[in-house]
């Protein structure tokens, strides 16, 4: 009895395809070499531990080796019996001649079979799901929803995920939530492979809680920037904006690193949100009187979430690195955040300022460095891939969902924020024109977004590459603010009297005190650059992404079109320099470039070939086959299958179109 040495720096959790010849049973832990030694394959350094003094205490009849999965003992030993294997079929085929090429035939057709019933059980379907809508990686392999990553217990597929459910005993399969639940990591990369859980990591009701707190921060932050449209009031709606929005995200990625689902975790949900309302109730005397109970509440969901960091370092071993790394870089901005505690304005700005660079750009630096340590020094290189040989990684379902659901807030808020209470017994006038076109903006945004960047994608921006996931990324909260700045300014457009069929006692007496006769000069500046910047940012993020191109080409290729709103986007810049335009005029212009920025994608997306009305022209069928015309179509008629061999010297050999 024998163990071979084994590495614990270099696992891999499994070298096989998901789709490969072991996806209907139990995943590989053994094998025989040539000479009859027994290989056993541990999946972590942990359970090759665990698995070697399991196998010293039980008498062997053979000798064995005991090797980590990925490591190059285990790909010496397949490669070794892959070869024996090889020469042994290859011998057999010599021996046995017509009756072994039947007896792979047969195989084949089995592996055909099994594969295709594969594709349609859990795994399978969940991988091309993802695959389908988000882009196809070679890099990505799953583990089991029972298994956890890195521990004894963690497989491909673990037991036979794919039997026949007990439907009957799922009655008494009750879940109960404990008040401690040891995490486990959703989603890792290690050694240029991305490990995730194989099922759908879902937004949790709590999350959406969270962000119902958002629409509060969304209305009283807009609001008040719109109430005083000017450059210190813009500086305080970006600063807070941007802390509120920096622990949303923060809070967002630790929900999607990591499995919990325990009373803590909630708990742990309900201090951050207190401390999310605290700094909410202190953002609009930010820099009067209220700043450093603002910079307070916002160090305290800083620092408890670097805390939980830490926690997970210690619980998670496996991401120890990363963790410890995450807590570092919450805690370097919260010195410079309590330093400009003492400093007075406008001397504090320069603190704040880079206080906030490092929070928005520290993960970006971290990632930079696992990715080129190499490329700057060796040693750096080395010291990389030990301290990070694994760490998480975004799951791309849950970070796309938040982040729509995020951005639907934004859409709805700026409906909400342009509704007004008529007290005119005919109420068709101005206010109520205004409304609409801002409804109708709105509602382009949306269709844009959503249905045209967002979707029919080939690669998603996250699963295109490291820097299109991090521009992705970071490109979301310019446009979430300018979108915010220029819908709180619609609302003060809306309530303006600057314009026929104005009468400010149309309204009730709460929006009346809201309207103005004279439009502001700082609220043409936020409506139009806010929605030119939304606009021009969601070119970016359209960017970003890989779209599926029409079979017979688009009309308009899509850089054309990305031109075409860029265009559209420097003519809202200029726009508020034409003072004259009453807010009506200012609306409907506006309105107007939105929707011919629509009008162009819907075009431009569309192919060639397809018609606006009616159903597509029947589909053809070409084939090249022996089968005579009239057999071909009489089978099609039927709906009966067609086997080809018995066909394949009969009839006239050509080139069939089938209608």
């Amino acid at each position: 009895m024998s163990t071979t040495p084994t590495t614990t720096s270099g696992i891999t959790l499994g070298a096989e395809s998901i789709h490969g010849h072991h996806h209907r049973g139990k995943r590989l832990r053994h094998f025989f070499l040539p000479n009859g030694r027994k290989v056993h394959i541990a999946l972590s350094p942990e359970e090759a531990d665990s698995l070697r003094q399991r196998l010293a205490v039980v008498p062997q009849d053979t000798p064995f080796d005991l090797v980590i999965s990925g490591s190059p003992e285990h790909l010496s030993a397949l490669k070794e019996a892959h070869s024996h294997h090889e020469t042994r079929r290859q011998s057999l085929r010599e021996k046995h001649g017509e009756a072994y090429d039947e007896f792979e035939h047969v195989r084949a057709e089995l592996d055909a079979l099994g594969s295709e019933l594969h594709m349609l059980t859990d795994h399978a379907v969940s991988l091309d799901a993802n695959f389908s809508k988000y882009g196809y990686s070679a890099h990505l392999r799953t583990y089991d929803d029972h298994s956890t990553p890195g521990s004894s217990a963690a497989s491909l597929h673990g037991d036979d995920a794919h039997e026949k459910k007990d439907w009957s005993a799922e009655k008494r399969n009750g879940k109960i939530m404990k008040i401690y639940k040891k995490p486990t990591v959703r989603q890792y990369f290690h050694k240029g492979l991305l490990w995730r859980a194989s099922d759908q990591a879902e937004v949790a009701s709590f999350e959406l809680f969270v962000d119902l707190l958002y629409v509060g921060i969304l209305a009283i932050n807009g609001d008040h920037a719109s109430e005083a449209p000017v450059g210190s009031e813009l500086l305080r709606f970006s600063v807070t904006f941007i802390m509120s929005w920096k622990l949303w995200s923060d809070l967002s990625l630790l929900v999607s690193w990591f499995e919990t689902d325990d009373i803590i975790q909630r708990v742990s949900i309900l201090f951050i949100m207190a401390c999310l309302f605290g700094l909410t109730t202190n953002m609009l005397e930010a820099f009067e009187h209220t700043y450093s109970q603002l910079v307070a509440f916002f160090l305290a969901a800083r620092l408890f979430m670097g805390g939980y960091c830490l926690a997970m370092a210690s619980l998670v071993p496996m991401v120890r690195g990363m963790m410890i790394v995450q807590a570092i870089l919450a805690l370097v901005p919260s010195i410079l955040w309590i330093g400009s505690i003492y400093v007075e304005m406008p001397n504090r700005l320069a603190i704040i300022w880079m206080a906030i660079f490092l929070d928005l750009t520290g993960g970006v630096f971290i990632i930079a460095i696992i990715r080129g340590a190499k490329r700057i020094s060796a040693r750096l290189g080395v010291w990389s891939d030990k301290i990070f040989e694994f760490y998480p990684a975004v799951n791309i379902e849950h970070k796309t969902e938040r982040t729509n659901a995020f951005v639907s807030l934004v859409f709805g808020y700026s409906v909400v924020a342009i509704l007004y209470q008529n007290s005119s017994s005919f109420g068709l006038n101005a206010f109520f024109g205004k409304a609409i076109l801002g409804l109708l903006q709105a509602f382009v945004f949306n269709w844009i977004y959503f249905e045209l960047d967002g979707a029919d994608l080939y690669t998603h921006a996250i699963r295109r590459s490291v820097v299109s996931a991090v521009v992705w990324g970071a490109i979301h909260l310019p446009f979430i603010m300018s979108y915010v700045l220029g819908g709180a300014a619609l609302s003060r457009l809306v309530m303006a009297t600057d314009c026929p069929d104005a009468d400010e006692h149309d309204l009730t007496h709460f929006y009346a005190e809201k309207s103005e006769h004279e439009i502001p000069s700082g609220l043409r500046w936020f409506y139009c650059v806010g929605f030119g910047l939304a606009l021009l940012m969601m070119g970016v993020i359209s960017l970003t992404h890989v779209h599926k191109e029409a079979p017979a080409g688009e009309r308009i290729k899509k850089r054309y079109r990305l031109a075409n709103r860029a265009i559209v986007c420097v003519i809202l810049f200029c726009l508020p320099t034409a003072d004259k335009l009453n807010s009506l005029q200012l609306i409907s212009v506006v309105t107007g470039l939105i929707i011919w920025v629509l009008l162009v994608e819907l075009w431009g997306m569309s192919c060639r070939d397809d018609r606006w009305f009616g159903e597509k022209r029947q589909c053809k069928y070409t084939a090249k086959c022996g089968i005579s015309k009239k057999d071909l179509e009489s089978h099609l008629k039927d709906g009966t299958t067609i086997n080809v061999e018995r066909f394949s010297n009969k009839g006239e050999k050509g080139m069939y179109e089938l209608s």
